[in-house]
């Protein structure tokens, strides 16, 4: 009897942490971001799908965000080695700049990233956080209708 008591509390506990998702088995980005919140050491795992509504880039990361401003706390953003974006142009057919406006599905990681403000190189103290998918591989990114 106590084996099954336990097996039950673990079960529903497995059923408390599942991530809502779309038919498809995709994540939308507030579901991706209440899960990367609610275990933010390990984020969450999954296909997460999103319209690209911002995008920036330097030497190092190019990002694609769900969200205009970036900063906003409902933005997803797939975060990415800028050196990996002619390969990923050539797999989706796209320029990074002319994927706005599309809908992207992107294996990986959802997790919550503090965000610290500098001044004159230097953290201030104040930070926030963002959700992010580290994205290694153009492989790990498709285009969706």
């Amino acid at each position: 009897m106590r084996l099954l008591m336990v097996c039950a509390i673990a079960l529903l506990a497995c059923a408390c942490s599942s991530v809502p998702a779309n038919s498809k088995g995709w994540i939308e980005p507030v579901e991706a971001i209440r899960a990367a919140n609610d275990d933010p050491a390990y984020g969450v795992r999954g296909e997460f799908i999103m319209t690209v509504k911002g995008f920036g880039a330097d030497q190092k990361w190019s990002y694609l965000n769900s969200e205009r401003d970036y900063r906003d706390q409902r933005a997803l953003t797939i975060r990415m080695p800028t050196s990996i974006i002619p390969e990923l142009e050539k797999r989706l057919g796209v320029k990074f700049k002319d994927l706005a406006g599309r809908r992207l599905v992107v294996l990986g990681t959802a997790k919550r990233v503090r965000i610290d403000f500098l001044q004159d190189g230097k953290r201030t103290g104040a930070y926030y956080y963002q959700t992010h998918v580290k994205v290694d591989s153009a492989t790990q990114v498709r285009l969706v209708e």
